[in-house]
């Protein structure tokens, strides 16, 4: 199947498709009987505690670990002078081969013992002193070594000009020039990235190495674990049938993997266990750099842009780069004749930075967001007609034709829904008892993305048939909607389908990420069915099979692909303290086809919560003078509870994408997040006057209102105490 194209597989026709399907693995989830990686089968496994750099540059000078081993239970102890070597030039996966410490928190021993209570006691008792150096840890505008990145995720070109952005500024009545702010932010998963690891005994049959993972990509740790350790795909199995969500953080491999694996091979035999803390969450499991954003919007008298400018300065790791997409969004919302975006890294003494829900889309579209509000409002248009006004005909960036643009309906929708007509524009108008109440709203998209390389087995079964490919279920229900989509290409009852993921031993499967899943796997397992039926026909003896490829989509490269989404939000500002609280959300959304409407509402309502998180709560704090992130536990990281979350509505339009997929749909993971942080802060000023360009909203910002704005003139809190 190799050479089809989506086009020519058999029309798709929704039956199983498009219903709310209960989530199958559900029971075992809720019950306790989902066996996750950490808990993976094994006879008197191993357990591991890393010990971590107390220094952000410099070399380990030594290892002393004799109180170490010298306390019960505790096994082996391994430092850069005793691990497996390890070949490549990952500077993050290159764990334990050389003295050299690029930022503190980094791992440079690790502790094995027979009980996980050892284990950690027996690491507090290494002592390691170090050669220190100078670093540099704290990210600045004005930093003099700022460099251009050859690309940003994934590939995108950094720099994007068309036009003369400063011919736009000096044509225009009104221009918003402003500077807006995103801070650190860890994904912080309810399972913590863990591994069960067993390098196989002398005369065992089997891979040689065997992964329990906590991972978005089983192919993916073969791929990357396999190549530092010398070992051929076949040799290595890499398992994760239940993953504790992922966020992006388990997208790809990370330090515990390689670990796991060098201890491994050092016991063979012997399984062995080990799982971050929440602490070491906060060093080795990614996190979204911090940004720095400069906004400049030209607009004639009536609102239609005639400039954006978008400049981005943020943060990459020296040991290893990660240059986040964050402007590449705006290239693509809105018409405006001038058009320029970049983006610069400073290299810093500090972990890694990774993908978190919707990287780029997330702090990029806040500032955009933002800045459209802060046009809105010197225009004196509204925002809705303010973006619908600035609608284009065809993909900005690249002129060719959109395959379906529908946010101009999302904002009709929503303002529909929400009751923004008769909204009085003027901030501060509106009290209820002690709170000002204001509305805001923002605009959300994230790429249509399909990722190659595909691959899928269909087999008949005596009761129905079974659907493998080596794809990762994150929580998001991958099993229950590619089964519904395999029933519907197979022309079966979705009872009559099992789908096995999550195992390298299975066909071939792209990363669950970037809200390319189901799209990507969906069309892997029609075009898998079509093969399927043309060599076995309709009634398949039991032990039929076949192994298809994902076809090619040739439209893809002639239109552009995206979801839009817009999200209102009212929040309510105390006048006393300061505090903000969103009482209300609503997101609508254009998605495609939604092959699962009890899912999909659960992934947008779980990426609006993670948005009122970023908007209201969640902030890394790094001490430069140490090089680490202080706030490492979730009681100094905040992240949404019950009671920060109001009562949350979804809406999707009724449509089909007749161009990305055969099933037309588009993912939903991710678009969720997206504009929610905006739509809160937007929302803040429209309740106080105050606007807040830096995330996240917090009390601070409005401990000084002005006694002015018309809700006040009554209220003791117009007057000073």
């Amino acid at each position: 199947m190799s050479d089809t194209t989506v086009q020519e597989l058999p029309p798709f026709e929704a039956r199983a498709v498009g219903r709310g399907v209960a989530r199958r693995e559900g029971p075992l989830k809720v019950s306790g009987q989902a066996p996750y990686a950490f808990e993976a089968p094994a006879d008197e496994p191993l357990f591991l505690h890393l010990v971590q750099s107390t220094v952000a540059k410099g070399t380990v000078r030594a290892v002393d670990a004799a109180r170490a081993l010298a306390h019960p239970g505790v096994v082996d102890i391994l430092d850069h002078t005793s691990a497996p070597r390890l070949s490549g030039d990952d500077g993050e996966l290159m764990v334990l081969q050389t003295p050299d410490v690029a930022f503190r928190g980094q791992v440079v021993a690790v502790v094995v013992a027979e009980s996980a209570e050892a284990a950690r006691e027996g690491a507090s008792l290494v002592t390691v002193t170090y050669d220190e150096q100078e670093h540099r840890a704290q990210l600045r505008a004005d930093d003099l070594d700022l460099y251009k990145p050859e690309k940003v995720n994934p590939s995108f070109d950094t720099d994007s000009s068309d036009g003369d952005v400063d011919q736009a500024h000096r044509e225009a009545t009104h221009v918003v020039d402003a500077t807006y702010t995103t801070p650190y932010e860890h994904n912080n998963p309810l399972e913590p990235h863990a591994v069960t690891a067993r390098w196989r005994a002398d005369g065992e049959d089997g891979p040689l190495l065997t992964l329990d993972a906590s991972t978005q990509q089983v192919h993916g740790v073969v791929e990357t674990v396999g190549g530092l350790l010398g070992l051929e795909p076949e040799e290595m199995r890499v398992r994760s049938p239940y993953v504790g969500g992922g966020f992006g953080s388990k997208g790809m491999p990370k330090v515990h993997d390689v670990v796991a694996s060098l201890v491994a091979k050092t016991h063979p035999g012997r399984t062995c266990r080990l799982a971050f803390t929440r602490q070491q969450m906060f060093a080795l499991a990614g996190y979204r750099t911090a940004t720095i954003q400069h906004v400049v919007l030209a607009a004639d008298d009536t609102g239609r842009l005639l400039g954006i400018q978008h400049e981005v300065v943020e943060q990459t790791s020296a040991v290893k780069e990660f240059a986040e997409q964050t402007a590449v969004a705006t290239r693509h919302m809105y018409a405006a004749p001038h058009r320029a975006t970049s983006h610069r890294l400073a290299a810093l003494d500090v972990a890694v930075p990774s993908w978190m829900r919707a990287p780029g889309e997330m702090p990029g579209m806040f500032a955009l967001e933002v800045a459209m509000d802060e046009l809105a409002v010197a225009t004196g248009v509204d925002p809705i007609e303010l973006r619908v006004l600035n609608e284009p005909a065809a993909d900005p960036d690249t002129g060719l034709p959109f395959a379906q643009r529908r946010l101009v309906q999302c904002l009709r929708r929503g303002a529909d829904r929400f009751g923004w007509a008769g909204r009085d524009p003027r901030p501060g108008s509106r009290l209820e008892g002690d709170w000002l109440v204001g509305t805001g709203v923002a605009a959300a998209t994230y790429p249509a993305m399909t990722m190659p390389g595909n691959q899928a087995q269909i087999t008949a079964t005596d009761d129905g048939y079974l659907v493998q490919l080596g794809a990762a279920d994150i929580g998001t229900g991958s099993s229950t909607v590619l089964a519904q989509i395999a029933a519907d290409a197979l022309e079966v009852p979705v009872e009559e389908v099992t789908v096995e993921l999550g195992d390298s031993s299975l066909p071939k499967a792209t990363v669950a990420g970037g809200s390319s899943g189901t799209s990507s796997w969906g069309t892997t397992i029609v075009a898998t069915a079509a093969a399927f039926r043309d060599e076995h026909g309709t009634s398949p003896a039991a032990g039929a099979s076949t192994t298809g490829s994902q076809p090619e989509n040739p439209a893809a490269d002639e239109h552009a692909m995206f979801s839009y989404g817009a999200q209102f939000v009212e929040l309510r500002v105390n006048v006393w303290t300061g505090e903000p609280r969103v009482s209300r959300m609503l997101g609508v959304f254009s998605g495609g086809r939604i092959v699962n409407p009890v899912l999909a509402r659960s992934q947008l309502i779980g990426g609006m919560t993670m948005g009122l998180g970023a908007g209201l709560l969640e902030e890394s704090v790094r001490d430069p003078r140490f090089g680490h992130i202080v706030t490492q536990d979730l009681a100094s990281y905040h992240v949404a509870a019950h009671a920060d979350v109001p009562a949350i509505e979804v809406e999707w339009l009724d449509e089909v994408d007749g161009v990305i997929n055969p099933m037309g749909s588009r993912g939903l993971g991710e678009i969720g997040i997206v504009g929610m942080a905006a739509a809160i802060a937007n929302a803040a000023f429209h309740a106080t006057g105050v606007r807040v360009r830096d995330l996240p909203v917090t009390a601070d910002r409005f401990l000084d209102l002005s006694p002015d704005l018309p809700a006040l003139t009554d209220h003791p809190a117009r007057y000073p105490v």
